[in-house]
């Protein structure tokens, strides 16, 4: 048997799973099913503070993904952290895959099931679809088998995150052809559908999704977005202020330019704008080079325009001009850490920082409106923490509630339903 570890100092337990039997036969006080439809025997395993998703398959596919995943994650992709591959094991058995569980994350089961979902909240989920499956094919990734089922989702102020899961069909090359993107986006679409359709027959999706019309609005999504950022503009010479309205365009959608081409026609009648767009995040590199944090794209867009709001405070208060750098340091000391920091230490983790103090925002907003005033930032945070995240639900490690279709399948001792 092989095992082969990617940062064994980081997941020190991993050698102690029990390598020698199937995973169905695995028994172990905290390991779970999971949600969906899967090709292979998949668990997720509690190991003390972390939690891990152990997939069985074929050696040459678990080695293969393995490899796919590590590569989109040194590209800087969303993608859930591999963490070991198993092959060589004894009796014929396959090999193994095992990735960390991405913190925070839901599956589209947990986001779209229930009474209380709507159209809107698929509508966010089919945004950060698309974006995932651009990001992916501008990297030259062909996935093979897009799904809701091989993608995770995180919230991300207001909007959803997506990532990339299951890859055992996936594809590097230098670039994709038209025909193979076509190809994976029709594959997308139907599988989309499929995978919604499964919910309304179980009666767990809201009248008024239709997966249909889910589908098709990926499609045009999906072509409107890779249009937007590698379509080339041509304009006349006097007209070089689209130029800057181009690149607000790809900033607002994300992306940074690493290099604009500039090209003048024969004539010298026209410009011709071709981007050479390199990645998207333009806000969180932004919100990270200014404070450090670690963030989401959205939530670093929302976090950006709190600190320029906060610097116009400070100046309409004491007409000084803050710059960018000083601006942002003092934010992070006297709003963003102020806020976190007065969170009682069992609630502060039900969400990423960037996200709770997002929705903190949302809510003091929301009550200044009700009271028809500026709700002092104490005031707010224990208004903030009465009554929003008292009664959240911890979305640290999504576990379901125990089901027919979601079981908890430990039986040793310090078994949960959790």
């Amino acid at each position: 048997m092989r095992l082969q570890l990617a940062s064994p100092a980081e997941h020190p337990r991993i050698s102690g799973l029990p390598f020698a039997q199937s995973l169905d036969d695995w028994d172990l006080p905290q390991i779970y099913g999971v949600l969906g439809i899967h090709r292979h025997v998949v668990r997720r395993v509690m190991l003390g503070p972390n939690a891990y998703v152990v997939k069985e398959l074929p050696d040459d596919l678990a080695e293969r993904e393995y490899r796919l995943l590590r590569e989109l994650a040194d590209d800087g992709l969303p993608t859930a952290e591999v963490v070991a591959v198993v092959t060589g094991r004894s009796d014929q058995r396959d090999g193994i895959l095992i990735t960390r569980h991405l913190d925070y994350s839901l599956p589209f089961r947990s986001l779209l099931s229930g009474a209380t979902m709507t159209a809107s909240h698929s509508e966010h989920l089919l945004d950060a679809l698309v974006g995932l499956l651009v990001r992916l094919h501008l990297e030259g990734f062909y996935w093979g088998d897009c799904s809701l089922s091989n993608t995770l989702f995180r919230r991300d102020a207001g909007a959803l995150s997506a990532y990339v899961i299951d890859v055992e069909t996936g594809e590097r090359h230098h670039r994709l052809t038209d025909g193979q993107r076509t190809l994976d986006l029709d594959i997308a679409m139907e599988n989309i559908a499929g995978g919604l359709l499964d919910l309304q027959a179980a009666g767990h999706l809201s009248d008024e999704i239709d997966p249909a019309e889910i589908a098709i609005a990926l499609g045009d999504r999906y072509h409107n977005l890779w249009a937007e950022l590698t379509r080339t503009d041509e304009f006349e010479p006097q007209d070089s202020f689209r130029i800057e309205q181009r690149l607000d365009r790809l900033h607002d959608l994300g992306f940074d330019v690493d290099e604009m081409e500039i090209i003048t026609t024969d004539d010298g009648q026209q410009l011709r704008i071709v981007p050479r767009v390199v990645e998207h995040g333009y806000h969180l590199h932004r919100l990270h080079d200014l404070t450090g944090l670690v963030t989401q794209e959205n939530q670093a867009r929302r976090l950006l325009n709190d600190i320029r709001a906060f610097a116009s405070e400070h100046s309409d208060r004491t007409a000084q001009t803050l710059d960018d750098t000083t601006a942002a340091d003092r934010w992070l000391h006297e709003r963003f850490e102020a806020v976190i920091d007065a969170i009682p230490a069992e609630l502060v983790s039900k969400l990423e920082e960037a996200e709770l103090y997002h929705q903190f925002l949302e809510h003091r907003r929301s009550i200044s409106e009700a009271a028809g005033r500026d709700i002092a930032l104490d005031e707010a945070v224990a208004s903030f923490i009465d009554g929003v995240l008292t009664t959240a639900p911890h979305e640290q490690i999504h576990i379901p509630e125990p089901t027919t279709e979601h079981p908890v399948i430990g039986s040793g001792p310090g078994a949960t339903d959790r």
